[in-house]
Order: structure tokens, then sequence, then C-alpha cells
């Protein structure tokens, strides 16, 4: 399991920080708040860490909505990549993992 920085920082620059809302309606804030709240599920995304490692989480944030995250960690701060609402099959992954985290 990826252990992720501490404290958790997060980079923002000019050209992802309002990306995820304008493309998802997910702000920087919601998509924050993901690393903070339980149940989270992180997890290596090998298919697409061709220069640098990729991670995914899933998790809720303080409202309930479930997102899907992709981010790297640079400098110790996460960077992240792209939020969204999860799929549906990402949700029933989601629900089990939530039951049994062992999957």
């Amino acid at each position: 399991m990826l252990i992720l920085p501490k404290p958790v920082f997060f980079e923002w620059d000019k050209g992802n920080f309002d990306k995820n809302y304008q493309k998802h309606k997910v702000t920087n804030k919601e998509a924050e708040e993901v690393f903070d709240n339980e149940p989270k599920f992180i997890f290596e995304d090998k298919k697409h860490s061709e220069t640098e490692k990729r991670y995914g989480i899933f998790g809720r944030t303080k409202n309930g909505k479930l997102l899907s995250i992709v981010f790297i960690i640079r400098n110790n701060k996460i960077r992240i990549i792209t939020a969204r609402n999860m799929s549906k099959k990402e949700r029933r992954s989601y629900e089990k993992i939530k039951i049994n985290p062992k999957i």
C-alpha cells in the first residue's frame, strides 16, 4: 500500500487548477477531501505509469460524492491529474472493497 506523504500537500498549477471542475464538475477542495476521508483505496496505475508512477484512489467527499482520482507524487506533494465521479463499475468495486479490504 502506498504511504502518502505526511503532511499531505497538494500541488495545483495554472495548467491543472480548474481543469477537473471544467471537465467533471469536481472542485479542487472535493478532490483533496478524498485523501482525508475513510474509506479510501489507493492503488498503483501501472497501465499509465510511463515516465512517473501514477496512482488511483477511490473515495468520498465530506458530502458523500464518490470520486475516482488519478495522481502522482512529485517532490513529496500530491499532484492530481484527474478527478471525476466514479463510474458504475468503479462504485461496485469500491463497495466490494469496503466490505472486504483484502480484495
